[in-house]
C-alpha cells in the first residue's frame, strides 16, 4: 500500500481515506527513507503539501534511478507552472491539488498499474508474458462511423484464427455497440462499480456478452446518467484486465476528451483517429490532433482513418492530409450496404466479408495484426512501431474539455 509523508494527522486521515486504511503514514522524509529500506515493493509515495518542494524534488530525482517502478505523487495546496516544471524535471509521476481527493485516488491506481507493468511475470525463457493489444477508435465528431468501424474491426480481428477479441463501448451515455451487434446484454460496464473491490477477470468475465467466433463485448450502460457513477480509474483497471486475457481489445469511445476516454488513451497501443470529408469534422479532428500533442500522445501510435473516402463532396484525401498534417493510414469507401447490413442486424463484415468495405477493414485488421516492424506504410506514412504509450502523468491534472 502507498506510503504517505504528512505531519498533520487530520490531513493524513483524509489522504488515507482515499489511498486505503492500510497505507503507511510517516511524518517526514527521514522516516520515509528508513522505511523504504524495509519495503522494496512499495509502488507509491505520496508527499503531502507540507513537504518542502526542493526536498521532494531531490527525493524523486534519486528514486527515478534507484527505484524506477515506484511512483512519486506530489500534493500541493496550489498547482502552478513552477510546481509542474520542478516536478517534471525531477521525475515525479503526478501532481495533485490538496482538495482533489478523486485525483489522488486515480494517481495511486495508476501508480499500482505502473508497478505491475514493470514487474510483469516472465515465462521460463525469460521473456515477458504477452499482453493483448488495445486499439482505441476515436473521433471528436459524432456521425463519422466510429462505432461501425469499431464493431467491424472487432469482427475482422476475431476472424484471424483462434484470436480472442473484446469490443468495449466507452461511450457511456449513448453507446451503440450492443445494438450494432444485435446483443441483448444481461450486464453492462455499469455493473463493475458494485464489484470494484473484488474485481478480477473471473468476475469481469461474467459481465461480458458473447457474440460469436471469439468475439465478446462489454457494453455501455443502459441509462445515460450511469456514466457519472463509473470512476475513470475503474475503467483503467477493466481495460488492463481485458488486455491480460484477450488478444485484442477494441475500444469505441465517446466523441469527447472526457475522463473515461483519457483513461483509455493511457492504455492504448494503437489509436485510430477517424475523419470524413467534411469541414466541421476536419476542424474538430484538427483540434483533436493538437490536443493529443498537448497530452504527449506518441505520434507513431496515431493512425488517421478516412471513412467514406469516395464521397463526392468537393474535398480530397490530399486536402485532408494537408489540413491535418497527417498521412492517411487507411481509406474506407462509402456504401449504402453498410447501413443496410447494420439495420438488418448483422454488421457488414459478418454479412458480406468480400464487400469492398469489409475488405478495407480486413486490411486495417491485418495492419494491426502484423508485427510492428513489418507494418506497411500507407500514402507515404512511415512504418509504425509498437512502443508503449507513456503515461501522461502531470498533464492528467490539466484536463482538456470536449470538442464537439
Amino acid at each position: 500500500m502507498p506510503t504517505i509523508v504528512e505531519r498533520d494527522p487530520a490531513n493524513a486521515d483524509l489522504f488515507t481515506s482515499v489511498t486505503g486504511t492500510r497505507s503507511t503514514v510517516v511524518a517526514n522524509l527521514e522516516e520515509l527513507k528508513r522505511l523504504l529500506n524495509e519495503t522494496p515493493d512499495e509502488y507509491a509515495i505520496v508527499l503531502g503539501p507540507g513537504v518542502d518542494l526542493e526536498a521532494a524534488a531531490a527525493l524523486a530525482d534519486t528514486l527515478r534511478v534507484t527505484r524506477p517502478a515506484t511512483s512519486v505523487i506530489l500534493i500541493r495546496r496550489r498547482v502552478d507552472t513552477a510546481v509542474l516544471a520542478e516536478a517534471l524535471r525531477s521525475g515525479m509521476r503526478e501532481v495533485v491539488e490538496e482538495r482533489d481527493l478523486t485525483g489522488l485516488g486515480e494517481a495511486v491506481t495508476r501508480a499500482r498499474q505502473v508497478w505491475h507493468a514493470l514487474h510483469a511475470p516472465v515465462d521460463h525463457g525469460g521473456a515477458a508474458v504477452p499482453r493483448g493489444k488495445l486499439v482505441t477508435v476515436f473521433s471528436p465528431k459524432g456521425g463519422v462511423g466510429k462505432t461501425t468501424l469499431a464493431v467491424n474491426l472487432g469482427l475482422a480481428l476475431a476472424s484471424h484464427g483462434q484470436r480472442r477479441v473484446c469490443v468495449v463501448d466507452l461511450d457511456l451515455a449513448f453507446g451503440d455497440v450492443a445494438i450494432t451487434l444485435q446483443l441483448f446484454p444481461a450486464r453492462t460496464l455499469a455493473d463493475t462499480v458494485s464489484i470494484e473491490n473484488g474485481l478480477d477477470f473471473s468476475v469481469l468475465e461474467t459481465l461480458l456478452t458473447p457474440h460469436r467466433d471469439g468475439l465478446a463485448a462489454l457494453v455501455a450502460p443502459v441509462q445515460p446518467d450511469a456514466r457519472d457513477s463509473i470512476p475513470a480509474s475503474l475503467v483503467g483497471r477493466v481495460l488492463n484486465l481485458l488486455k491480460e486475457n484477450f488478444d485484442y481489445v477494441v475500444v469505441d469511445t465517446a466523441p469527447t476528451f472526457d475522463e473515461h476516454v483519457l483513461q483509455a488513451f493511457d492504455e492504448t497501443d494503437e489509436l485510430l483517429l477517424v475523419t470524413t470529408l467534411d469541414v466541421p469534422t476536419l476542424k474538430n479532428v484538427k483540434i483533436a490532433v493538437e490536443t493529443l500533442d498537448l497530452l504527449n500522445f506518441p505520434k507513431e501510435k496515431r493512425h488517421l482513418i478516412l471513412n467514406r473516402a469516395d464521397d463526392k463532396v468537393g474535398l480530397s484525401a490530399e486536402k485532408v492530409e494537408s489540413t491535418l498534417g497527417i498521412k492517411i493510414h487507411r481509406s474506407i469507401p462509402s456504401s449504402p450496404q453498410v447501413a443496410n447490413a447494420t439495420n438488418a442486424g448483422e454488421p457488414i463484415f459478418a454479412a458480406s466479408p468480400k464487400h469492398v468495405v469489409s475488405m478495407a477493414i480486413a486490411a486495417l485488421a491485418n495492419d494491426l495484426n502484423a508485427p510492428a516492424a513489418s507494418q506497411p506504410a500507407h500514402n507515404g506514412d512511415k512504418s509504425k512501431s509498437r512502443a508503449a504509450v507513456p503515461k501522461r502523468g502531470l498533464l492528467r491534472r490539466n484536463r482538456v474539455g470536449a470538442h464537439e
